[in-house]
């Protein structure tokens, strides 16, 4: 158990940073997936500026890999310029 206030105090803001990043992180997971399933390009090219701009965020936060952001980006890029 941790002894010190200040290291009681880094427990509960680590709690909470993880719980946030843990949402910021679902929500993005969730819309690639809707991205991926849309159909509609015009729907498709809205949803990509959002959804890149939710991977931007993540990696600027070391969420995720800034490689990873980059290769989903590419791979929506795509799969949206194919529809």
């Amino acid at each position: 158990m941790a002894n010190h206030k200040s290291a009681l105090k880094r427990i509960r803001s680590n709690e909470a940073k993880r719980l946030r990043n843990k949402y910021q992180h679902k929500t993005t997971r969730n819309a690639v997936r809707d991205l991926r399933s849309t159909e509609d390009k015009k729907e498709a090219g809205e949803r990509l500026n959002a959804v890149i701009s939710m991977l931007d965020k993540l990696a600027k936060n070391n969420i995720i890999h800034k490689n990873k952001a980059a290769n989903l980006k590419s791979q929506l890029t795509k799969h949206v310029s194919a529809l």
